[in-house]
């Protein structure tokens, strides 16, 4: 099928008198996209007016919420995935893939509020530092000075990420 081919066979489809007239009613209705205009940026024009949408990287209650529910999880499949190593087992290894995708599927209504950089990277320093606690509070492991280094670093690169759009750099 050539472009010019598909590009036809497009417009029939959503053309009213094509074999499926109903196709171009779903795609009128469809809401729009909320876009950002740079002047009034956090809001969006609706048919109702203008309502507040929180911009990327504004921190609401909810995110919050499920940046802490999101962290808990990943901590616990965390715990779960050492057990694994130390113990393996069937029921610890669904345990642990069913707590990981819960986690994941929170991840991805925090990548829809903040952004993709920024929640990333927020819960990632959040559990690279729980995480790193875990390991060496409860299982007894040990880091160098160069692993402790990177650690710091890991903060400091995640605070510029996330502090970055405020400071003017977005």
């Amino acid at each position: 099928m050539t472009p010019r081919q598909g590009k036809t066979l497009v417009q029939q489809m959503t053309s009213d008198a094509g074999p499926w007239p109903r196709a171009r009613q779903h795609l009128d209705a469809a809401p729009a996209l909320p876009e950002r205009s740079r002047k009034g940026a956090g809001c969006r024009a609706t048919s109702l007016g203008r309502d507040h949408v929180p911009m990327e990287n504004e921190l609401s209650l909810s995110g919050f919420a499920q940046l802490i529910a999101s962290t808990v999880i990943f901590l616990l499949a965390a715990t779960g995935a050492k057990s694994w190593a130390l113990a393996p087992s069937i029921p610890k290894l669904l345990l642990t893939l069913a707590l990981y995708s819960l986690g994941n599927l929170i991840m991805l209504r925090l990548v829809r509020e903040f952004g993709m950089a920024s929640a990333f990277s927020l819960s990632a320093v959040i559990q690279l530092v729980a995480v790193n606690v875990i390991a060496l509070a409860f299982f007894g492991e040990k880091l160098s000075l160069v692993q402790s280094g990177g650690i710091v670093l890991a903060i400091v690169a995640v605070g510029l990420i996330t502090l970055g759009p405020a400071a003017g750099g977005q």
